[in-house]
């Protein structure tokens, strides 16, 4: 007899006829796992209802812990141990109200058989739409069939009607009519040109996303492969978040200080205080200036093009968070750093920053950096959260406006007002423990590209569509930022012909990209050259609604 040590694998029971299972993602920090289950204990009651009004059962595959306060699964190996308990042909329900990190269980759900549906409830409060648009991002590029729902109260007949359809069919069936391939030959001949050439010239000269740390938050979605980036001309430095905050020690308190006078002569205000705990504090303020100038200095040393720094892991343990340093790299009009020779880095130019290290984000903003500058326009970029949004009658507006917000990389140039009208303050504590600021305001209203570059079927594509970011009354934007994150800058957003449920079941990431143009004709033609170089590059290009 052998013996070898075989190990046993079990199999998993089937469920019971009409059982579903609910699965729920949540964060890797404690923090905010305890602060938002209640929000996901009353979205999975409110689903519940709604299962059993169908005549199904939806039982939960993991348990709440008591110990923990939260019934979240908050790593990726307690997803993978989780999964192993799951039978592979079972129907599952990944449910979520919060924020989430996807590799939790994207493992899991890679390798389920069984029908999937991801359900998010419609609030911007912590955010599960968030969480839940990040995870199908990462569910379209692993190849994963899935189908997506959400509903404010899971009893509106959209949400009711698309449950009923996957239960009976396995499968949900959204209106993709606002999405077509673009057609090259219908684009003006000069934005046509202007993006070819661009296109051309960024394979010959080619340029580097510096990366300070792969992959955040389980945001598979958010990373392009080599073998994808580099045929369009661009490839990664991979840097350290250690080596950035070796830099920081680098870089004097007067430095650091010189940075501060310059956002306080251009009318920043920083809501600060003394307690290090719950404010923002001046000694907070001058480690993210001192991270300004080190992450300048680190992009000027390795030839950058665009750099993305990860934070959310790692950085926030030893530093306050680097939000405003992002949104003061996205700015034309910036802070000058300098090397030890005193040479200007970046002088006159913005050094894009993607948030999240979201290099589908960079590779978008790269772009978008090129042709706004060879069209004159302001190059200043950003992505944002696809928060959440609700319909609003008033004024000129009768329509659904989105609320898109981002803690960082919001440059002062989309601020109404811009530095003069924009605020910093503290970071929330249960995602920032060492404090730091944004740059905090409500964007302008006025013209705007947005686009999403993203990874499917082992190939680029990017969205492409027009927008109009609006200006609401004071107290519907007060509003809004209560429903939301109001330490956050927020940008109210018209999307040109694609309703709300087209964008959600579209989108292919929890992220957008967004640039401003000065007239809506400036803003087409911006749109068609970079929609012309996208295609040059080799990038599949689809159009979005109007």
């Amino acid at each position: 007899m052998s013996s070898y040590a075989v190990p046993v694998v079990e199999s998993p029971a089937a469920v019971a006829p009409g059982e579903i299972l609910l699965i729920a993602s949540g964060d890797l920090r404690q923090s905010a796992n305890k602060v938002c289950w209640p929000a996901q204990a009353e979205m999975e009651k409110q689903l519940t209802e709604a299962l059993r009004a169908e005549g199904f059962t939806l039982r939960r595959a993991h348990p709440y812990s008591a110990d923990l306060g939260h019934g979240f699964i908050s790593s990726q190996r307690m997803g993978m141990d989780v999964f192993t308990k799951i039978h592979p042909d079972a129907p599952v329900i990944v449910a979520e109200a919060v924020w989430q990190y996807s590799h939790n269980v994207f493992s899991g759900l890679q390798h389920h058989r069984g029908p999937i549906l991801t359900v998010a409830n419609w609030s911007g409060q912590w955010p599960g739409l968030v969480g839940m648009l990040n995870l199908n991002g990462c569910l379209h590029k692993g190849g994963v069939t899935f189908s997506t729902l959400w509903s404010k109260d899971f009893k509106d007949e959209f949400f009711r009607s698309g449950l009923r359809q996957w239960l009976t069919q396995h499968a949900i069936e959204h209106d993709s009519s606002h999405v077509r391939d673009l057609d090259l030959s219908v684009l003006p001949s000069a934005e046509r040109e202007l993006g070819r050439s661009l296109a051309r010239d960024l394979k010959t000269r080619k340029a580097i996303l510096g990366v300070f740390d792969e992959g955040c938050m389980g945001m598979y979605n958010a990373i392009i492969e080599d073998y994808l980036l580099n045929p369009t001309g661009v490839y990664k430095e991979r840097l350290s978040q250690s080596a950035l905050v070796a830099a920081m020690a680098k870089v004097t308190d007067s430095e650091a200080q010189a940075v501060r006078n310059w956002l306080d002569q251009r009318g920043l205000t920083f809501v600060t205080g003394a307690n290090e705990e719950t404010d923002l504090t001046d000694r907070q303020i001058l480690g993210q200036c001192k991270m300004y100038i080190a992450a300048t200095r680190i992009a000027d040393q390795f030839g950058c093009d665009a750099i993305g720094i990860q934070y959310q892991l790692g950085l926030t343990d030893l530093v306050p968070a680097s939000d405003l340093v992002e949104g003061l790299l996205n700015n034309v009009e910036r802070p000058p750093v300098y090397d030890a020779n005193g040479r200007e880095l970046y002088a006159g130019k913005a050094l894009p920053h993607f948030n999240e290290v979201d290099e589908c984000a960079g590779r978008d903003a790269l772009v978008t950096n090129r042709v706004w500058s060879a069209m004159r326009l302001d190059p200043a970029t950003t992505l944002h959260d696809v928060r959440w949004g609700e319909h609003y009658s008033g004024g000129d507006i009768d329509e659904f406006v989105w609320v898109f917000q981002i803690s960082g990389a919001v440059p002062a140039s989309h601020i109404a007002g811009g530095y003069a009208k924009a605020r910093s303050e503290r970071q929330p504590i249960i995602y920032f423990r060492l404090g730091g600021g944004g740059l905090n305001g409500v964007c302008k209203p006025g013209h705007v590209v947005w686009s999403r570059v993203f990874v499917e079927g082992g190939a680029l594509h990017v969205d492409l569509g027009r927008a109009t970011a609006v200006e609401l009354p004071a107290e519907e934007t007060a509003r809004r930022l209560k429903s939301v994150t109001p330490q956050w800058p927020i940008m109210h957003t018209l999307l040109h012909g694609v309703t709300r449920d087209q964008f959600m079941a579209r989108h292919r990431a929890n992220h957008l990209n967004v640039a401003y143009a000065p007239t809506s004709q400036v803003a087409d033609q911006a749109l068609a050259a970079k929609a012309s170089m996208m295609a040059e590059l080799g990038i599949h290009v689809h159009v979005c609604g109007d």
